[in-house]
């Protein structure tokens, strides 16, 4: 017999009408799924889930754990940076030697110590620089040639300076080095200012000449670090070379009635100077972020308004930075100072405070 004798011809619509329900139901509710995991009815792409990064897994340039960074032949291994050319390779005209990578002009070595102060307290980086390639970068013209009617810039010799590509290389080490002491990026920062500003100012005893011109020797950044001296222009392009490679916007400050250069750092325009979104970092010698009322050796303050060259994008310092407090303290100190040819008890204790805290210099040069 019919399985379905029996049965009236409303119970077989009302059979076929439930499976048609549950059918409906079932597809609505695998579109709905389909819908939220691809993001919209663009199912030809696949879900794009972001599995995000552990802070703590990353090296101080952001290279994840077990990788290898940008910046050959080093690789992240438990926070540090480190050469590892076998896994990495090595820069061009390096070549793989055991576990570094060498150049033709590592010959000649010495170490140079790089004094820096972070949060009051005093350290140093040891860094190697080399004979062979302190004479290669010497002999790098320091003159820039046009194929048209166009004219030099101020901001074209700096840019020829840092962006010297053989010299990159041998001044990445330093980079490195500064990025395997924090992975804190305001630190970094301030690592490389304090470092720079420590390194003594003095003018080279060379000349160049340009056509039948004889003029005052421009040392480029190795050049500063190998001879461990340098003056305002000088320094600016080095500091302005390390804090590119640790990834702040940078420019430069050009006081034309006191000839002097300073370093503008990417910031808050509310901090900045002149409005510029730039603030205002001495290089001569330890200063504070922002102050820009130092009086000068045979200069005395920077009382010009100055030109302001762009260098290179960049991320910006914070809002919250302690320097700009601790700079607006230390120039209401002087001022107060001028005025009344006192300093006081109070004013005393504050001085001596910030002093320690960013070991700053007796004096400066322009």
């Amino acid at each position: 017999m019919d399985d379905n004798r029996g049965a009236s011809p409303g119970f077989y619509r009302k059979m076929k009408f439930s499976s048609y329900k549950k059918y409906l139901v079932l597809t609505l509710f695998v579109l709905v799924l389909l819908f939220l995991f691809s993001g919209g009815f663009g199912l030809i792409e696949s879900p794009n889930i972001e599995i995000p990064i552990e802070e703590d897994n990353l090296c101080g340039d952001g290279t994840p754990y077990e990788s290898c960074s940008l910046t050959k032949p080093y690789f992240c291994k438990e926070g540090k940076l480190i050469e590892f050319p076998s896994a990495c390779g090595c820069p061009e005209g390096f070549a793989t030697k055991v576990k570094t990578c060498l150049s033709p002009y590592q010959n000649g070595s010495k170490k140079i110590v790089l004094n820096y102060t972070l949060s009051g307290k005093s350290n140093s980086i040891n860094f190697v620089v080399y004979d062979a390639f302190e004479k290669y970068i010497s002999n790098v013209p320091r003159s820039i040639v046009y194929f048209s009617n166009g004219s030099s810039s101020r901001v074209d010799f700096t840019l020829k300076a840092i962006n010297e590509e053989e010299q990159r290389k041998f001044l990445m080490p330093l980079v490195i080095k500064i990025q395997n002491i924090t992975d804190d990026e305001d630190d970094q920062m301030r690592i490389a200012i304090s470092l720079v500003q420590n390194i003594p100012f003095g003018a080279s005893n060379k000349t160049a000449y340009f056509g039948m011109n004889k003029i005052n020797y421009s040392r480029y950044p190795y050049e500063v670090l190998y001879d461990m001296q340098g003056v305002c222009g000088e320094k600016t392009d080095l500091l302005a070379f390390l804090l590119r490679e640790l990834g702040y916007g940078t420019s430069f400050f050009y006081y034309a009635d006191e000839n002097h250069e300073a370093l503008g750092l990417k910031c808050p325009v509310e901090e900045s100077l002149i409005e510029s979104g730039y603030c205002f970092v001495e290089t001569t010698g330890p200063s504070i972020i922002t102050d820009n009322k130092i009086s000068y050796i045979g200069v005395g303050k920077l009382l010009s308004t100055p030109d302001i060259y762009f260098i290179n994008h960049g991320k910006s310092i914070s809002f919250n930075l302690e320097e700009y407090e601790d700079a607006d303290r230390l120039i209401k100190i002087r001022n107060s100072i001028e005025n009344t040819g006192l300093v006081g008890p109070i004013n005393k204790i504050y001085f001596e405070k910030i002093k320690k805290k960013y070991g700053l210099a007796e004096e400066y040069y322009g």
